[in-house]
């Protein structure tokens, strides 16, 4: 987007226009693009973060003087990966930003007209229960604690913003967007074509490709995540590997439990698996005897269990290429299904915790606000995860394309 000349006390109304040079605001049949301040305001997906901030922007610095604003998420680093950026930026193209207004500090910019606009995360909960303000804006509300909201709201006299992309199953944004005292706004990535590359549409587009439709669902067509019980729900078998990808290993230790090695082959954007080891009572030392009998590489890579740095460095002083696997089981669950996923037909152990890989439920059959998996049968799908989070998230996320997202 270009930069371009603005009077912003000129401004009177924010309308959509057709034009690359100009971002939508908010939201009016289903577009992003219309916004009522009159009360609880709640946006999600597609341009939301930026459009929000915009219009708090003009808030603090034209309409409303000596006005009160925090912008809020779970955590700072995410605030500078996001909101901050974007918070700049406006305020750059705006030409209302001065490096001597705002405290790096506190993350705090002050406006001539005595407005402020804060920033912070919620690492430290007792700032829910900090200050007051007028306008308060939670950026991935689905990211906090109801009852952190709570103290949030209860301490804003104004005007609540929230924004989401609705990849969870259950969570109590989506009740609060239900209330009729509240307008929910609906977007989508189609929303916000103008400020996304072909890459970036070709990247989300293409989950409408996978047989899991859940990525395209929620990220492409903006609905909440279903509330399937199964995990993994379209995984096919294959009679071999293709053997002309990239190749890498996740490692689940055990001892009364299997330990559990799979071999990941990537090819041509999609997930090959083969179980290699699930038997109980293996020592380390009796692990890398299996890996030496498998002719395993020395220089591949092995994405282990974290919570096991002892056998790790085992591994590693065995000459192994052994590391320790991100653990994040949502995320790494997210990015397995964002593949299409192809699984060995001799990979027996795999297949049957695949067929029965659940989510928690409650008594009454509903999926847990937690969002857990079952913690049983899972060995081999443990080191699945461990391997294809791990080694794909980084040249896999396009950066850019998930901060448009969340933005």
């Amino acid at each position: 987007m270009g930069t371009f000349e603005i009077d912003l006390s000129a401004i009177e109304s924010w309308e959509y226009i057709e034009l690359p040079e100009v971002y939508d605001i908010t939201v009016q049949d289903e577009h992003c693009y219309y916004i009522d301040a009159g009360g609880k305001i709640l946006v999600h997906n597609s341009g939301k973060t930026y459009s929000v901030i915009q219009l708090l922007i003009i808030i603090a610095a034209i309409k409303q003087p000596g006005i009160r604003i925090s912008i809020v998420s779970h955590s700072l680093p995410h605030i500078k990966r996001g909101a901050y950026r974007d918070f700049k930026s406006i305020m750059e193209s705006f030409h209302l930003w001065s490096d001597a207004e705002f405290s790096y500090s506190d993350y705090v910019y002050h406006f001539s007209n005595g407005s402020y606009i804060e920033l912070f995360g919620l690492e430290d909960e007792g700032k829910a229960r900090g200050p007051g303000r007028d306008i308060l804006f939670v950026n991935e509300a689905n990211l906090i604690h109801k009852t952190l909201y709570d103290q949030l709201s209860m301490r804003t006299t104004g005007t609540i913003f929230l924004d989401w992309n609705p990849a969870d199953f259950n969570s109590w944004v989506y009740e609060t967007a239900d209330s009729p005292n509240n307008k929910r706004i609906h977007s989508t990535y189609k929303n916000n074509l103008s400020n996304l590359s072909q890459n970036q549409i070709d990247i989300i587009e293409g989950y409408k490709l996978l047989a899991d439709d859940f990525m395209w669902k929620v990220y492409g067509l903006g609905q909440r995540g279903a509330s399937k019980e199964l995990i993994y729900t379209a995984w096919k078998v294959v009679a071999d590997l293709p053997g002309k990808g990239d190749v890498f290993y996740g490692l689940d230790f055990g001892y009364t439990a299997p330990t559990a090695m799979v071999k990941v082959e990537f090819y041509e954007g999609q997930i090959y698996v083969q179980e290699m080891i699930y038997q109980t009572k293996l020592t380390v030392s009796d692990i890398v005897t299996k890996l030496r009998n498998l002719s395993l590489s020395q220089s591949a890579e092995i994405f282990c269990d974290a919570a096991e740095p002892k056998s790790i460095e085992e591994l590693h002083r065995a000459g192994y290429n052994a590391k320790a696997a991100e653990k994040d089981v949502w995320g790494g669950i997210m990015k397995v299904k964002s593949y299409n996923v192809f699984v060995t037909n001799e990979s027996n152990n795999l297949k049957k915790e695949l067929q029965s890989y659940k989510w928690l439920t409650d008594k009454d059959g509903n999926i847990t606000n937690e969002e857990k998996p079952v913690k049983e049968n899972d060995h081999l799908l443990d080191a699945m995860r461990y391997a294809i989070f791990t080694k794909l998230s980084k040249p896999q996320i396009n950066m850019e394309l998930f901060m448009s997202l969340n933005s």
